[in-house]
C-alpha cells in the first residue's frame, strides 16, 4: 500500500495559504519525498506527515524551490531522533548543492548518503520495495521527473486458505505475498490466490515544457502529479518560453497516457484561484483535481 499526500502545490515561492510543492508517499513503514522547497518541513507537520519514517529525499531539480528548504528538513528529521541514513537522489549536481547547503547545519546524528543519478538517459533504482525510475526533461536546468512502481502481491483467496487450513492468524503473511508454515508444511502466497493484479504506478511531473516522451513515462499511472503554472491556455507560449506548462497540457498528458487521475500541482503565485478551471481541465480529463495543500490518498 502507498499512502500519498501533497503537501504543497506552490511554484516559485511559498506563500501564506499555499506552500511550496511536494509529494510525500509511505510504504511498509517509511516514507520518500519529492522535491523540497523551502518551508517543507512545515508542510509535513501540518499535514501529519512523520518525518521521522523519511527514508529518501527525491530532487526533480537544483532551483531553489525545490531544494532550498533542505537544511530545515534535515534539522527538523535530526529532532525526531533519526540515526538510519537518509538516501538523497537528484540530477548532476545534486552532491555539491547539498553540500553547500549543509553550511548551516553541518553536523546531524545520522549519515547522509547522495546519489547523482544521469540527465541523459532514463534510470531507475529500488527503494522499499518500489521500484523509481527517472527521466530527464526539458527545463532551463538539469530536471527529472519520477514515478513510483510497486509490484502488488496477488489477490489473497480466503476460501483457498480455509479449504488447506491455514489458521486466519497468518493470512496476513499470505496476504502480502509471504509465506508461512503450518505443521510441518510451508505455504506459498500463490496457493491461496485467485489472480494477480498490475503493478501500482505514480508518476510526478514538474517544471517542464511538453514533449511526447511526457505521455509515455507516465503511461498506465494510478495517479499522475503535473504540474499546471496557469489554468488559461493564453500562457501557453509565456510557457514554452520559461519552460513549464498549462492546465490542459496536464490533462492531454494524463489522458494520452491512460493515466486513472491527475492531480494538478505547481502553481504561479500570480494565479490566486486555481479551482476555477476545474471545469475547462476535466473537459479535456474528466478525472482532474485541482489539488489544495495536504491531498491524501492511500493505494493498495
Amino acid at each position: 500500500m502507498l499512502k500519498i499526500c501533497l503537501a504543497g502545490t506552490g511554484g516559485m515561492k511559498p506563500l501564506p495559504e499555499r506552500f511550496l510543492t511536494g509529494l510525500w508517499a509511505e510504504h511498509i513503514g517509511k516514507a520518500l519525498l519529492i522535491d523540497c522547497g523551502e518551508g517543507m518541513q512545515t508542510a509535513l507537520a501540518k499535514h501529519k506527515c512523520k518525518v521521522s519514517r523519511l527514508d529518501a529525499l527525491l530532487i526533480t531539480h537544483l532551483h531553489a524551490d525545490h531544494i532550498a528548504g533542505l537544511p530545515g528538513l534535515l534539522l527538523t528529521v535530526g529532532n525526531n531522533s533519526k540515526q538510519t541514513p537518509l538516501k538523497i537522489y537528484g540530477p548532476t549536481g545534486t552532491a555539491g548543492t547539498v553540500e553547500k547547503l549543509r553550511c548551516i547545519c553541518p553536523e546531524v546524528a545520522y549519515d547522509i548518503i547522495v546519489t547523482e543519478l544521469p540527465v541523459d538517459r532514463i534510470s531507475s533504482f529500488e527503494w522499499n520495495g518500489i521500484s523509481v525510475s527517472a527521466m530527464p526533461v526539458r527545463h532551463a536546468v538539469s530536471c527529472l521527473c519520477y514515478s513510483l512502481t510497486e509490484n502488488r502481491p496477488v489477490i489473497f483467496d480466503p476460501v483457498k486458505a480455509r479449504k488447506l487450513n491455514i489458521p486466519q492468524n497468518l493470512w496476513n503473511k499470505l496476504h502480502y505475498g509471504g509465506e508461512c508454515t503450518v505443521d510441518g508444511r510451508i505455504f506459498t502466497a500463490d496457493e491461496v490466490s485467485s489472480g494477480t493484479r498490475p503493478p501500482l504506478k505514480i508518476t510526478y511531473i514538474t517544471d517542464t515544457e511538453y514533449f511526447p516522451h511526457l505521455e509515455e513515462f507516465a503511461a498506465d499511472s494510478d495517479l499522475l502529479v503535473c504540474e499546471g503554472m496557469y489554468g488559461s491556455d493564453e500562457y501557453i507560449p509565456k510557457m514554452q518560453e520559461k519552460q513549464h506548462m498549462v492546465f490542459s497540457q496536464a490533462a492531454h498528458i494524463a489522458k494520452a497516457s491512460r493515466s486513472q487521475k491527475l492531480w494538478l500541482t505547481h502553481y504561479s503565485p500570480a494565479m490566486k484561484s486555481p479551482e476555477d478551471y476545474t471545469e475547462s481541465v476535466r473537459g479535456i480529463f474528466e478525472n482532474t483535481v485541482v489539488c489544495t495543500d495536504g491531498i491524501t490518498a492511500e493505494f493498495r
